[in-house]
C-alpha cells in the first residue's frame, strides 16, 4: 500500500552555489531592494548580502539564459531554452510569476530588454533567423517580429532618448532598427573606413542618436546614427563582454579580467584589473558587470560574483562560487559534520559548509574529478579520476596521502567500507578494486562479474558484502574483501545494506514508470529513518518515494530546478538535507528535508507556483488509488469528438473536387426548387455529456442547446427561437451575468466560440484559433467582460478572451486529462478555476499565461474526479462536486473539508445569494444553505411529482440529473435523458422539452393523415410526438431492443417497428401495446413499409440483405426477395403495391415483384413513368443529382418526395438537410441546404400534407420540425442557407480591361528579370582582352585624349553629389482604381505611380513625394474621419508586402503593418472611425484582413474568394459592416469580435439575375449598396439581397463609384465611347435613380474611367489612358491635371540640346514632349505604331523617331511636319543618331545591323552604306565628337567601333583608347566596367548616361534602381549611391542640357521620372 500515494514530506529549496557565467553575459543586476539577482542552471535567484538569504524563482522548466531587469528595478524577465521556450516576467521580492510570454520563439531566448518606461519587452531568439520580437509584456501580446540576422545576436537594446528604435549586435554585425506599426525595419551599422567590421559584443545607447558598443577585439566602437564615428582604441585587452549604463555613465567588463568606468562622454575615469586583486587568478574573465553608486558588480566566466566598493578597489569582495565549465559529477557528505565535498572537470575539488552556505575549501587537482567519497571517520577524502587515477587527501588540509593508478578508464564510483578498513573503486572497464586503507592502500581484492561500466556501490552495514549496479542495469553481489562474486539470491537475502544508492533492486522497483526499461534515474539516496528515497534522474528532476518502494510506478513529490541531468544526489549526514548536483550547470542545490509531523506548522509553504507542477503528485501510475470511475463519466471520458470530414475542411474538399465536376456539369442544370423550409421546433436537449448548459435569460425565456442549435424556449408561448450560426455540434453553454447574452462553444477542426444575443440572435463576436478538436466549456467572468474556454485536445488547453475584441488575452495546458467545467472567480478577473478527471486546479493570469496550482488535499481526501465547481462567498472559497458524491470545500488552493451530498456523482451545482443547489446521478435536487453544513430541502424528479397540466410523459424516475439553474422562482433541471423540467419551489415538476437519450436515433414515420409522427431509437424507445401546436410526446414505450425503423398503416392504425436484433412487432398506434411480433432474422431490420391502400402486406427489410413480405391479415410470410449483394437501406412501394424498389448498401437498385418476391429487371427510362406510393430511395436516375461532388467523404443517408412530387428532400453525413427540384437529373443538382443537425441526419419526412418537414439526428439524438414555405407565400426574408455546392456556370461578363486586370501578374522588384533577351557573358565577368600595346609608363607619347567631348571646359568641373525627385510624369490608372483623391478642400490631390505616392497641387503642378515603399504600390485610400486628417493608406506589391499609413502633408509614416497577403495587396479601405484599415491580398485566397493600424494590431482575417476580389470597402457609417466585390462575387460582412462572417449577394428575389463580375462599390442611407458590374449595370442591395437593377448604368464595365458623405450623391465612372447623351462619369442622386452625364474631352475613342472622386463643385477623375481630370460640376468643363504615357515601356528619351525640354517615346504609339520648368506636357504626337526612340538633332531643330516595326521619321521641330520617313528594315530600331556635325543620321536596329542616312542629300533618306558584323541586336549609339566614328552596343554584352560612313569595324585597341566621344550612352566598355553590380545574375544594367561635364554617369537597370558613378569607372563594382522609385526595368535615362536634372525613363510603370541634381559644394 505504501506505495500507491506519494510521502507526506517535503523538500524545500534553501540554498544553490553557483552563477551562470558560461555562455552568457549581462545577467547580473541590483533590485531596488539591493538584493542582487541572476540565475543559474533553471532557477533566478536573489539573494540579499546583508542577511545572507537566497530566494528562488522556479517558473522555468529548462535553463535559463537570459535576463533584463525593469526601469523600476523590480521586476525581472527571464529567458530560457527548450522546444517552447517562454519569457517570465517576475517580482524579485515575492518571486511570484507576473506575466508568461509564449508560443513565438524556439530553441531558445538569447537577450532580452526593457523599453525607458517598462511597457514593452524585446526579445531574441536562438533560432535559425534569430527572431526579434516585441511584446506588450502586461498583456503577454506580441507586438512585432521580424528576422534579426542570419547569424548569432549577443545583444539589443531600446534606445533610451529616442521613442520605437532599437539597436542590436552580434556575430559581424550591428543593426539599427525601428518599429512602426507591427514593422520592425532594421539598417545595417554602417563601418566604413573608421573601423574594421567585426563582431559586436555588447552595446549601450546614450543622447543625440550616439550608441555605444564593445568589440571582439577590446576596441569601442562609437555610432551615430547608422555611422561608425570613431573608436576608442585599446579599451580592453579582449573581447568586451559587457557594459552597463548607469547615471553616472558606463562601465565595462572584458575578457582580459579588467573592469573600466567611463563618464557619461565616455571619457575613462578608472579601471579596476580583477585579475591583480587578491582573489584575481590568471585567466579570470568578466561577463557581467553591473554599476550602482559606489557598487560595481562583477560576474565571471568561472561562476563567481564579486562586489567592489568603488573606494577600495583592489579589494573584490567574493559574494558567490560556483564550479567553472565542464561537467560536475562527484559529490560526498562528511559523515559527521554538516559539509559537503564536490568534484567537477573543472579539476577543483571544494568543500562547502551546509550551515554557512559558503565555500570553505577548495583544492585544485591534475584531471578532472568524477567522484568522491569521505571516510567513516572524516579523516580521508577519496577523489576517482576521469583518467583512471584516484587519489586520497586529508579533508584537514587537502594535502595528499596517495595517488594510485591501476585503470586506464574513468572512475565513476567509488565508497569507504562502514567499518573505514576497505576502500571499494568502481571503474568504467567493468571492474571494481577493493584496497585496504590501513595498508596504505595496498589492492586487496577485485570483482570481475560485470560485463559494463560501475554506475553504483553499497556495502553491506558488516562490511561483509559489496552490491553493484552496472551500465547494462545489472545487480551484482559480491563478498569482501576478496571479491567473490554471490550467486545464490539466499545468501544476500537478508543482508542489511549500510547506504541504499543503487537504482536497481526490490526496495526501489517503485521509482522506475511501470511500463519503461529507460535508463535515465541516475542516482539515489535511501534514508531509512525518515523511510523516504530521493532520485535524480537525466530530465532535472529530483523525486522523493516512499522506502522501501516495491511496486512500479509509485507515487513521489517532485521537484524542478536543475536544467538538464541531475548527477547526483545525497542525504546529509544528518537527514536534515538533501544536496543535489546538476551535470551542464555545474550547480549545487541544497534542499532542506520537511518531515511529515512539521508539514502541519508549514502550509505556508503551500506548493511554489510554477508553471511545470514543480511539485504535484503526479506520477505515471494511472488512477492506482482512484476509485473505479462512474460508468456514466466512464462513458463520457471516452468521447472524442473527433470528426472524419470537419466542416472546415468542405471549401478544399470541393476544390479538389472541381476537376471531376467540370466535366460532369456540361449539361444544365435544374435550379433549385422555389420551396423553403425554416427550423420550427427540436425536440430534444444535450445532456448525455454535458453539464451546466441550461439558463433563464433576462425575460424568463431558457436558453440551452442540442445538436448545433443554440435554442431559446419561450414556456409560456411553448415556441422556439435558434441560433444556426454554429455548424458542428455545440459541446458548452454559458450565459452572461446580465443574463441577455450567451456563449456557445462548438466541436470542429479549429472550433470557434460564439457569442451571441439572445433578443435579436445576432452573433457579437466568433472566438477561433486557439483550440483543437472541440471546446468543452466555457465561463464569463462577473464584468462579462472576459470569457474562458477549455479544448479538448490532449492537453486540454485554457485560453483567456477578452471577447467583446475577440481578443486572446491568455493560454495555457490545462491537464493531460479531460477537463468538466471552468469558472471564472466572481471577485477577482484574473483567477479562474478548473475542474475535470483528478484534477482541480486553481490559476492566475499572468499576461500572456495562466498560472496553476494543483488543489492541495493534504490528508483529508485523495484527488478525486470533479464534475462540476463554484466559487463562494469570497474570492478565497470554491467548491466542487466529485464523481463519488462529496462537495468539497477549498479555502485558497486548500481542501478544507468533504461533505456527502449524492449517491454518486454529483454534476451539477449552481451558487445561490444564500446557499448552494446541487444535482445529482441520483436524480434529487438538493438546496443547502451557505456553507454546506445543512441541507435544506430536496426535490426528487419523480413522475408522481408530475403537476397535472404537464406535457410529455417522463421517462423513468429520478434520472441523472446534468444541469440545474435558478430564477423566477423556478428550478431548472436538465437530465441525461433530454429533458427539461421546471421544478416549483412548492414541489410539482412541469416537463418542457424531451428528446432521445444516448444512443442513435433511426426510425422515423409520419402518420397517413395526423400532424403526429413516430421514432424509435437505440435508447429502446418508441415514442409518438405531437407535430401540431402543443409539440410534446404524446407516449412511449420502452422496448426490449433498440429499433432502426418503423411505419404508420395506410389506416393509421396500427404501427410496425423493426428491431435491431432482426425481429420486428406491429403495435396499437394510439396505445403502443403489441398486437403481433415475429422472428425471423439474425441481423437488424432496416426498412419496414406497409404496401399502399389497404395495407395488405408489409415489407420488413434487413442487414442480411432479405426483404421478406407477409401478409398483415394472416401474419405469414409470403415472400422473400433474394437478389441484394449487400444489406437493404431504403425500401419503397408503387401504387399498386405490386412493385417493391430496392437501395442497399453497395449502392445498388433493385425491383422486385410483391408478394412472391422474383426479382425484376427494369430499365431506367422506365422506372420514372412508375407511379411511386412513396419516394425514399436515394439511387437512379430521378435523383442522380442529389450526390454532392464530394460523394466520396460523405453518404446521403435519406430522402423523402413531397406527395405533390415536387420537392426531394434529403439528409447526409454531414448534418446538412437540402431540398431539390425532383427529379434531379444530371450531377450535382441545385440545393438550398440547411445546417441544424451536428452529425449525420438519419431520415427525413415530409408530413401528410406536406406542410411540414421531420428530420432525424443520428448521433444528436434530436427530432427537428421544419416549416415548408411554399414560394408564393414566403416573406422576403434573407435565407442564408441557400447555396449550392458549385458557383454558377454563367460566367460572369466579359472585358478586356477587366480580363487585364485579374490576369495581371505583379513582378516582385528584387526577383525581376532582364527585360531584353540579352546572351553572352556579362562585363565583369569577361576576362579582360590584354591590349596589344601596353606602352612603356615613361614613354613620351601625348597625353590621352578626353573620353568625352564636354561643353563648359572654361568652367571647374564640379561632379554631381546626389539626384533629388521633383516631378514624375505618370499615374497607374491602367489596372488600379479608386486612386486619386482630393486633399485639404481641393487644392490638392494624391494618387501614385510606380512605387511612390505622389501630392501634386493642383494650382502650381509642383509636387512632393512619399517614398518609403520598396516596391510598387497597386491601392490607395485616404481617413475621411475629421481626427485623421490627410491620412493615407497605401498597399505595394511583394512577397511579403506592407501597407504604409501615412502622413500626406509631412510623409511621415505614422504604421506599417506587415501583411501575409503574398503576392501584393490590392484595395484598401478605412473604417467611419478612422482607426480599422480593412486589406485585401492577391494570395490565391484573396484574404482580407482588418487592422487596428495605429498599433500595427491584425484584428481578424479571413480567405475571401477563390476569385479575384477587386475592391473591398467598409460602409462610410460603420466599424463592422463592410462589402467586396470581384469576379462572379459580392459579399457582405461583419466583423464579430476577431472572426469575419460574410454572406453572399442573393439574387434569387428577381428574375433572370445572374450573378455578374462587380467591378465598384457605393452605398446609400437605410443599409443599401450599390455594385457597378461589368455589364454597365449598377445592381442595388437592401442588406444582403438584390432589391433591383439599374440597367445599362454605362454601356461598359463601371469600374469606378465614389459616394459623397456630406450629401450621400454618387459619382460612377464607367468604360464609354463619348456621346452627345452619354459620358464616362455620370453623377446620381443617393437612389441612383436620376444622373447628369459629363464627357471628358481626351479625343479618345474610348474613355475609360478607372478612379472617381468628388470635392467641392468638383469631380475628380483618372483614367485608364494615365490622365487625371478635373470636371466642374456645374459647367461640365474638364481640365486634365495630369498626363502620362499610356502603355509601356517607354524606350524612347532625348533631351534638348539647350532647353529643359525632353521627348519620350513610347509603346503606346505616341512621342510626347514635356517641360521640366512649366511641369508639364506641352504636345504629343499620335505615330499610329509604337515608337522605340528618338533624338534630337544637335541644333534642336529636328527629332528623329524610330519605330517597332522598322520604319523611322523625321520631323521638323517648328511645325511638327514629316519632313521624311523610310522603312528599310522589318524589325524594331532600337536608337537612332545624329551625327555631331548634322552630316549623317545612324540607324540601329534589331536586325544587327546600323543603317547610314546623309541628311545633306535631302528627305529620300537613301541609305549609304551600313556596319556589319554586329553578332547581336544594337542596343545603344554614341558618335564621336568628330563625327567619324560610331560605338554600338550589342545584344550579347559586346561593344564595337565602326568607321563613319564606310561602316569598317575598327579593331585597334590603341586607336579606340584616344577617340574622343560626342556622348556616352553605352553600358559597355572598360570605361564603364563598374557599374554592373555583383548581384545581376538574371538583371541587367539597361541604359547608362554620362553628363555633359564628363565626369558624372547615371546608368538604370532591370530592379528599377537608378544610380549615380563617377565616369570613368573601370574597377569592377565602382561605388554608388542608388534611388529607388521606379518599378521593375528602367529603360532609358538621360541628362538634360546644362546636367540640371536627370530624367529616368520607365518600363513597367510608363512614368518619367525628373530628377534635380545636386552638384558636390565647393
Amino acid at each position: 500500500m505504501a506505495a500507491r500515494s506519494a510521502p507526506s514530506c517535503h523538500l524545500r529549496l534553501e540554498w544553490v552555489y553557483g552563477y551562470r557565467g558560461h555562455q552568457c553575459r549581462n545577467n547580473l543586476y541590483y533590485t531596488a531592494a539591493k538584493e542582487i539577482v541572476y540565475f543559474v542552471a533553471g532557477v533566478g535567484v536573489v539573494y540579499s548580502p546583508r542577511e545572507h538569504r537566497q530566494k528562488f524563482y522556479r517558473g522555468h522548466s529548462d535553463d535559463i539564459i537570459s535576463l533584463a531587469l525593469h526601469p523600476e528595478r523590480v521586476l525581472v524577465a527571464t529567458g530560457q531554452v527548450g522546444k517552447e521556450p517562454y519569457i517570465c516576467i517576475w517580482d524579485s521580492y515575492t518571486v511570484q510569476t507576473i506575466s508568461v510570454l509564449k508560443d513565438v520563439h524556439t530553441h531558445g531566448i538569447a537577450c532580452l530588454a526593457f523599453d525607458l518606461d517598462g511597457q514593452r519587452l524585446v526579445s531574441v531568439g536562438l533560432d535559425s533567423k534569430n527572431a526579434v520580437c516585441v511584446w506588450d509584456w502586461k498583456r503577454g501580446k506580441m507586438l512585432s517580429m521580424a528576422p534579426g540576422h542570419t547569424d548569432r545576436i549577443f545583444d539589443i537594446s531600446w534606445d533610451l532618448y529616442q521613442p520605437n528604435k532599437l539597436v542590436s549586435c552580434g556575430v559581424k554585425h550591428i543593426k539599427f532598427w525601428s518599429l512602426c506599426g507591427n514593422a520592425l525595419t532594421p539598417k545595417r551599422g554602417v563601418f566604413g573606413k573608421t573601423g574594421d567590421l567585426q563582431t559586436i559584443l555588447c552595446l549601450a545607447c546614450a543622447r543625440d542618436e550616439l550608441t555605444y558598443s564593445g568589440a571582439l577585439n577590446g576596441d569601442i566602437y562609437v555610432w551615430k546614427g547608422i555611422n561608425l564615428i570613431r573608436t576608442i582604441q585599446g579599451a580592453h585587452a579582449a573581447g568586451i563582454f559587457s557594459m552597463n549604463a548607469c547615471e553616472e555613465g558606463f562601465a565595462t567588463g572584458g575578457r582580459d579580467g579588467c573592469i573600466r568606468l567611463w563618464d557619461l562622454t565616455f571619457k575613462p575615469i578608472t579601471v579596476i584589473d580583477l585579475r591583480e586583486t587578491d582573489q584575481g587568478y590568471k585567466g579570470l574573465s568578466v561577463r557581467s558587470v553591473c554599476w550602482r553608486g559606489d557598487h560595481i558588480l562583477v560576474g565571471t566566466q568561472d561562476s563567481e560574483i564579486f562586489e567592489i566598493v568603488v573606494q577600495e578597489r583592489n579589494k573584490p569582495f567574493l559574494i558567490m562560487q560556483g564550479h567553472c565549465e565542464g561537467e560536475l559529477w562527484a559529490l560526498a557528505v562528511h559523515p559527521t559534520k554538516p559539509l559537503a565535498v564536490t568534484g567537477s572537470d573543472d579539476r577543483s575539488v571544494r568543500i562547502w559548509s551546509l550551515v554557512d552556505h559558503a565555500l570553505i575549501a577548495r583544492c585544485n587537482m591534475e584531471e578532472p574529478i568524477r567522484c568522491a567519497a569521505v571516510n567513516a571517520d572524516g579523516i580521508h577524502l577519496a577523489l576517482g579520476m576521469k583518467d583512471g587515477s584516484f587519489t586520497v587527501l586529508r579533508v584537514r588540509d587537502m594535502t595528499e596521502v596517495v595517488h594510485i593508478k591501476d585503470r586506464k578508464e574513468a572512475i565513476h564510483e567509488l565508497k569507504y567500507s562502514p567499518d573505514g578498513t576497505y576502500l571499494a573503486v568502481g571503474c568504467n572497464d567493468s571492474s571494481v578494486d577493493i584496497y585496504g586503507v590501513t595498508q596504505r592502500y595496498k589492492k586487496v581484492g577485485e570483482c570481475l562479474g560485470s560485463l559494463s561500466f560501475i554506475t553504483h556501490l553499497d556495502w553491506s552495514s558488516d562490511s561483509r558484502y559489496l552490491q553493484t549496479n552496472d551500465g547494462n542495469g545489472k545487480r551484482l553481489f559480491y563478498r569482501m574483501p576478496g571479491g567473490k562474486e554471490v550467486t545464490s539470491t539466499e545468501e544476500v537475502k537478508g543482508v542489511h545494506w549500510a547506504s541504499w544508492t543503487c537504482v536497481s533492486g526490490l526496495e526501489v522497483n517503485g521509482i522506475w514508470p511501470k511500463y519503461s526499461d529507460i535508463n535515465d534515474v541516475n542516482s539515489v539516496d535511501g534514508n531509512y529513518i525518515g523511510q523516504v528515497l530521493v532520485t535524480a534522474d537525466d530530465y532535472g528532476i529530483i523525486k522523493l518515494f516512499r522506502y522501501p518502494c516495491l511496486r512500479k510506478g509509485a507515487k513521489f513529490r517532485k521537484y524542478i530546478g536543475h536544467s538538464a541531468h541531475v548527477t547526483n544526489v545525497r542525504w546529509s549526514h544528518d537527514y536534515q538535507w538533501v544536496i543535489s548536483i546538476g551535470g551542464a550547470d555545474h550547480s549545487v542545490f541544497q534542499w532542506k528535508f520537511i518531515p511529515e509531523r512539521k508539514l502541519k506548522d508549514a502550509l505556508h509553504i503551500a506548493p511554489q507556483e510554477s508553471l511545470a507542477d514543480s511539485n504535484s503528485d503526479e506520477s505515471d501510475s494511472d488512477l492506482s488509488d482512484v476509485p473505479e470511475l462512474d460508468s456514466e463519466i466512464e462513458q463520457e471520458t471516452q468521447l472524442t469528438y473527433r470528426r472524419q470530414v470537419y466542416k472546415e475542411d468542405l471549401p478544399q474538399l470541393k476544390e479538389q473536387c472541381k476537376e471531376k465536376q467540370k466535366s460532369a456539369t456540361s449539361k444544365r442544370r435544374e435550379r433549385a426548387p422555389g420551396n423553403s423550409i425554416r427550423l420550427h421546433f427540436v425536440h430534444g436537449y444535450r445532456g448525455y455529456d454535458c453539464r451546466s448548459n441550461l439558463f433563464y435569460t433576462q425575460i424568463g425565456e431558457i436558453v440551452y442547446h442540442v445538436a448545433a442549435v443554440g435554442v431559446i424556449y419561450n414556456r409560456q408561448q411553448n415556441t422556439q427561437r435558434f441560433y444556426l450560426g454554429h455548424d458542428d455540434d455545440i459541446l458548452c453553454l454559458t450565459i452572461h451575468p446580465l443574463k441577455d447574452y450567451v456563449a456557445t462553444g462548438q466541436v470542429g477542426r479549429d472550433p470557434s466560440i460564439h457569442i451571441w444575443d439572445t433578443e435579436t440572435i445576432k452573433p457579437l463576436s466568433i472566438l477561433k484559433g486557439h483550440h483543437q478538436f472541440g471546446v468543452s466549456a466555457v465561463d464569463f467572468s462577473a464584468d462579462g467582460k472576459r470569457l474562458v474556454s477549455v479544448g479538448i485536445d490532449d492537453s486540454h488547453t485554457i485560453v483567456l478572451w477578452d471577447w467583446k475584441k475577440g481578443e486572446k488575452l491568455s493560454i495555457a495546458r490545462g491537464s493531460k486529462d479531460k477537463i468538466f467545467v471552468v469558472k471564472m472567480n466572481p471577485y477577482v478577473p484574473d483567477k479562474l478555476i478548473t475542474a475535470g478527471i483528478k484534477h482541480m486546479k486553481f490559476w492566475r493570469k499572468a499576461g500572456g499565461g495562466l498560472i496553476g496550482r494543483k488543489g492541495y488535499v493534504g490528508t483529508l481526501g485523495k484527488n478525486d474526479t470533479m464534475m462540476c465547481a463554484v466559487y463562494g462567498w469570497t474570492e478565497e472559497m470554491a467548491f466542487s462536486g466529485t464523481s463519488t458524491g462529496d462537495v468539497c470545500i477549498w479555502r485558497d488552493i486548500f481542501l478544507v473539508k468533504t461533505v456527502k451530498a449524492h449517491d454518486g456523482p454529483v454534476f451539477s451545482m449552481h451558487a445561490l445569494e444564500k446557499g448552494f443547489v446541487t444535482g445529482g446521478k441520483d436524480g434529487i435536487v438538493a438546496l443547502w444553505d451557505d456553507s454546506f453544513e445543512r441541507c435544506l430541502k430536496t426535490y426528487a424528479i419523480k413522475r408522481a411529482a408530475l403537476a397535472p397540466g404537464s406535457k410529455g410523459l417522463l421517462l423513468e424516475d429520478n434520472p441523472s440529473i446534468r444541469a440545474i439553474s435558478l430564477g423566477h422562482g423556478h428550478i431548472l433541471v436538465g437530465t441525461k435523458n433530454g429533458e427539461i423540467l421546471e421544478v416549483d419551489k412548492s414541489g410539482p415538476i412541469t416537463l418542457l422539452v424531451q428528446g432521445h437519450m444516448e444512443g442513435e436515433v433511426w426510425g422515423l414515420a409520419t402518420h397517413p393523415y395526423l400532424p403526429i409522427c413516430a421514432t424509435v431509437s437505440d435508447d429502446k424507445t418508441l415514442r409518438i410526438w405531437d407535430l401540431s401546436p402543443s409539440h410534446c410526446m404524446l407516449a412511449v414505450r420502452k422496448l426490449k431492443k433498440g429499433g432502426r425503423c418503423c411505419c404508420f398503416s395506410p389506416d393509421g392504425k396500427a404501427l410496425a417497428v423493426g428491431l435491431n436484433d432482426g425481429s420486428f412487432l406491429m403495435a396499437n398506434a394510439d396505445t403502443l401495446e403489441d398486437l403481433v411480433s415475429f422472428h425471423h432474422r439474425k441481423d437488424m431490420i432496416s426498412d419496414i413499409r406497409f404496401s399502399p391502400g389497404s395495407g395488405k402486406y408489409l415489407a420488413v427489410a434487413s442487414h442480411d440483405s432479405f426483404i421478406d413480405i407477409y401478409n398483415v391479415l394472416s401474419s405469414k410470410r409470403v415472400g422473400i426477395c433474394k437478389g441484394a449483394t449487400s444489406y437493404i437501406t431504403h425500401i419503397d412501394w408503387d401504387i399498386r403495391g405490386k412493385l417493391l424498389q430496392v437501395n442497399t448498401g453497395a449502392k445498388e437498385q433493385l425491383f422486385f415483384e410483391a408478394p412472391r418476391g422474383k426479382k425484376q429487371t427494369i430499365p431506367s427510362m422506365e422506372v420514372e413513368k412508375i407511379a411511386w406510393a412513396s419516394w425514399t430511395s436515394v439511387l437512379g436516375l430521378c435523383c442522380e443529382g442529389i450526390w454532392p461532388v464530394i460523394g466520396e467523404v460523405t453518404d446521403v443517408t435519406a430522402s423523402c418526395l413531397t406527395n405533390d412530387k415536387m420537392v426531394l428532400a434529403t439528409g447526409d453525413d454531414l448534418g446538412f438537410v437540402k431540398l431539390f427540384r425532383y427529379p434531379t437529373k444530371g450531377k450535382f443538382g441545385k440545393f438550398k441546404r440547411y445546417v441544424a443537425h451536428s452529425a449525420h441526419v438519419t431520415n427525413v419526412r415530409w408530413t401528410y400534407d406536406d406542410s411540414m418537414l421531420v428530420t432525424l439526428g443520428g448521433t444528436d439524438m434530436s427530432l427537428m420540425v421544419w416549416t415548408n414555405e411554399m414560394e408564393a407565400y414566403r416573406e422576403k426574408r434573407p435565407c442564408d442557407s441557400e447555396e449550392s455546392d458549385i458557383d454558377s456556370e454563367e460566367d460572369g461578363g466579359y472585358d478586356s480591361d477587366v480580363t487585364r486586370e485579374n490576369e495581371i501578374s505583379y513582378t516582385i522588384r528584387a526577383l525581376s528579370t532582364n527585360i531584353r533577351p540579352m546572351f553572352g557573358i556579362k562585363p565583369h565577368l569577361q576576362q579582360k582582352e590584354p591590349s596589344v600595346d601596353e606602352r612603356p609608363p615613361v614613354s613620351r607619347a601625348p597625353p590621352q585624349p578626353e573620353k568625352l567631348q564636354t561643353n563648359n571646359v572654361g568652367k571647374k568641373k564640379r561632379p554631381i553629389e546626389d539626384l533629388v525627385l521633383e516631378l514624375v510624369f505618370g499615374y497607374r490608372g491602367r489596372d488600379c482604381r479608386n486612386n486619386v483623391h482630393y486633399l485639404n478642400d481641393g487644392d490638392d490631390i494624391i494618387y501614385h505611380t510606380a512605387s511612390i505616392g505622389i501630392l501634386h497641387n493642383v494650382a502650381t503642378g509642383s509636387q512632393s513625394f512619399y517614398q518609403e515603399h520598396n516596391d510598387d504600390i497597386l491601392c490607395l485610400t485616404v481617413n475621411q474621419h475629421p481626427k485623421f486628417i490627410n491620412i493615407v493608406a497605401t498597399g505595394q506589391v511583394a512577397t511579403a508586402p506592407s501597407i504604409h499609413i501615412w502622413d500626406a502633408m509631412n510623409k511621415q509614416t505614422l504604421s506599417i503593418l506587415r501583411c501575409y497577403h503574398s503576392k501584393g495587396v490590392c484595395s484598401v479601405s478605412f473604417s467611419a472611425t478612422g482607426k480599422l484599415l480593412l486589406s485585401v491580398g492577391l494570395d490565391p485566397e484573396h484574404t482580407i484582413t482588418i487592422w487596428r493600424w495605429q498599433e500595427g494590431a491584425k484584428i481578424a482575417s479571413r480567405a475571401g474568394h477563390n476569385q479575384r476580389i477587386f475592391v473591398a470597402e467598409f460602409r462610410p457609417d460603420s466599424d463592422t459592416q463592410f462589402v467586396s466585390v470581384g469576379v462572379k462575387h459580392v459579399k457582405f460582412w461583419t466583423l464579430a469580435g476577431r472572426a469575419l462572417l460574410s454572406k453572399k449577394g442573393l439574387l434569387s428575389t428577381l428574375e433572370d439575375a445572374r450573378m455578374q463580375t462587380m467591378l465598384a462599390i457605393a452605398f446609400g442611407a437605410n443599409n443599401l449598396t450599390f455594385t457597378g458590374t461589368i455589364s454597365g449595370d449598377v445592381c442595388v442591395w437592401k442588406d444582403h439581397i438584390l432589391c433591383r437593377i439599374v440597367a445599362r448604368a454605362h454601356n461598359g464595365p463601371v469600374f469606378a463609384m465614389y459616394t459623397t458623405l456630406r450629401d450621400g450623391l454618387i459619382v460612377t465612372g464607367g468604360k464609354e465611347r463619348p456621346s452627345k447623351e452619354g459620358g464616362a462619369v455620370k453623377l446620381w442622386d443617393q437612389e441612383l435613380r436620376r444622373c447628369r452625364a459629363f464627357r471628358l474631352e481626351t479625343g479618345q475613342a474610348t474613355d475609360c474611367v478607372r478612379s472617381v472622386c468628388r470635392g467641392k463643385g468638383k469631380i475628380l477623375v483618372g483614367t485608364r489612358n494615365a490622365e487625371i481630370i478635373e470636371v466642374g460640376e456645374k459647367n461640365a468643363a474638364c481640365n486634365i491635371l495630369v498626363n502620362g504615357h499610356v502603355d509601356g515601356p517607354i524606350w524612347g528619351l532625348a533631351t534638348h540640346p539647350s532647353r529643359d525640354f525632353f521627348l519620350s517615346a513610347a509603346e503606346d504609339g505616341t512621342v510626347r514632349l514635356w517641360d521640366i520648368a512649366d511641369k508639364k506636357m506641352l504636345n504629343k504626337v499620335n505615330l499610329g505604331h509604337a515608337a522605340r526612340t528618338v533624338c534630337y538633332s544637335p541644333e534642336g531643330d529636328m527629332v528623329a523617331i524610330g519605330m517597332k516595326n522598322g520604319e523611322f521619321i523625321i520631323l521638323l521641330v517648328s511645325s511638327l511636319k514629316i519632313w521624311g520617313k523610310k522603312r528599310d528594315r522589318r524589325c524594331p530600331i532600337h536608337d537612332i543618331r545624329f551625327s555631331p556635325d548634322s552630316r549623317y543620321l545612324a540607324v540601329g536596329s534589331s536586325e544587327n545591323s546600323v543603317d547610314f542616312y546623309d541628311l545633306t542629300l535631302g528627305p529620300t533618306l537613301n541609305r549609304i552604306s551600313y556596319c556589319k558584323d554586329i553578332p547581336s541586336f544594337v542596343i545603344q549609339m554614341d558618335f564621336s565628337a568628330d563625327s567619324r566614328y560610331l560605338q554600338v552596343s550589342s545584344g550579347c554584352y559586346k561593344r564595337h567601333v565602326y568607321e563613319v560612313p564606310s561602316g569598317k569595324h575598327l579593331m585597334d585597341h590603341a586607336a579606340i583608347d584616344r577617340i574622343t566621344w560626342a556622348t556616352w550612352t553605352s553600358i559597355l566598355g572598360d570605361e564603364v566596367l563598374g557599374i554592373w553590380s555583383r548581384h545581376a545574375e538574371k538583371a541587367d544594367v539597361n541604359c547608362a548616361c554620362v553628363s555633359h561635364s564628363g565626369i558624372s554617369l547615371v546608368t538604370g537597370d532591370d530592379f528599377g534602381m537608378v544610380k549615380l558613378f563617377d565616369f570613368p569607372c573601370p574597377e569592377k563594382f565602382a561605388k554608388h549611391k542608388r534611388f529607388l522609385g521606379h518599378s521593375p526595368h528602367v529603360t532609358n535615362i538621360r541628362f538634360t542640357s546644362g546636367d540640371r536634372h536627370v530624367v529616368s525613363a520607365g518600363g513597367d510603370d510608363c512614368s518619367l521620372f525628373v530628377w534635380k541634381c545636386v552638384p558636390m559644394p565647393h
